[in-house]
């Protein structure tokens, strides 16, 4: 996920901002491979994974066994 996307995204639940939090970077320092996005409002936690911000509710999320 490229950081320039956080200027766009916003909580699915109360449309506020999204904040970044312990990120992990590709190799190149370009993308966010892991990390948090958290509501700025509501604190409502969406996970990244591989690069993919996981935006469903959290009553919509498929949560994988470890």
């Amino acid at each position: 996920m490229n950081e320039s996307l956080l200027e766009i995204l916003c909580c699915p639940l109360d449309k506020h901002e999204l904040e970044l939090e312990d990120a992990e970077y590709d190799a190149d320092g370009d993308e966010i491979i892991d990390g948090t996005l958290v509501c700025s409002e509501c604190g409502e936690r969406y996970p990244i994974d591989d690069g993919i911000p996981n935006l469903l509710p959290p009553d919509m999320r498929e949560e994988s066994p470890a």
